[in-house]
């Protein structure tokens, strides 16, 4: 009842920091998996992926007001998701993978949207752990291994001298936290992704492998903000 009392909370337009209250309860609660079955319905996760900027409207990141809702929200689906084997089936129903790398995409170029970022490959990488279904829409459809690749790309602030060949800097400074934490969720999807990838057929898998592993060998050259994060990272 908690739990419903909090979506019917989240349904309405209500103050930000209201809902950012609401969804940390809610995220806390969502760790209980008794917790989840009245959770786990399709206009429930409708509500929070809502919230997450997971839906179909076309809107740019730019209120960063509600960056920190957009965030709570994708943490509480990672809870949910995690735990309920009802909101992974519902994940496949409501495309919630496409949405997640639509996110991706409004994410590129944009300031202060660490958090989303992360959050969202994190969820990516839940889905492809624990759906397979949801696993081949990423990288048949949804063009996955190149939409997770820019991400690590990003996150690590990759520089070219050549088509594949990333440059050295030594004198770089590490990475910081968030854009570690962002590099180490982008693997983690692209490994799953790429899990059944043994036979590359056409010129543009070669091409994206490729690139792909010019990356990987420049993540290796590359450090965090401690020992304990670089190996990580590796």
């Amino acid at each position: 009842k908690l739990c419903e009392g909090i979506l019917n909370i989240l349904e309405k337009d209500t103050k930000t920091s209201c809902q950012v209250a609401c969804l940390e309860a809610l995220r806390i609660l969502s760790r209980d998996k008794k917790v989840l079955v009245p959770v786990t319905t399709k206009r429930n996760m409708q509500i929070l992926m809502k919230l997450a900027k997971l839906d179909a409207v076309e809107d740019p990141l730019e209120r960063v007001s509600e960056f920190p809702v957009i965030v709570e929200a994708l943490k509480c689906l990672c809870n949910i998701i995690f735990n309920s084997s009802v909101a992974q089936k519902l994940s496949l129903e409501l495309n919630l993978a496409a949405m997640l790398c639509n996110l991706l995409q409004k994410c590129k170029d944009r300031q202060l949207v660490d958090d989303i970022k992360c959050f969202d490959l994190r969820l990516l990488f839940l889905l492809s752990l624990l759906h397979t279904d949801i696993r081949a829409q990423l990288r048949q459809e949804l063009q996955g291994v190149q939409v997770l690749t820019q991400a690590l790309e990003s996150s690590l602030s990759v520089r070219w001298t050549e088509e594949y060949k990333a440059a050295e800097d030594r004198d770089r400074p590490p990475l910081s936290l968030q854009e570690t934490d962002c590099a180490i969720e982008a693997l983690k999807a692209l490994f799953n992704v790429t899990l059944d990838s043994w036979n590359v057929h056409s010129k543009n898998e070669s091409h994206q492998f490729r690139y792909m592993a010019a990356i990987l060998r420049h993540c290796l050259l590359t450090t965090g903000p401690t020992e304990e994060k670089t190996e990580e990272l590796h």
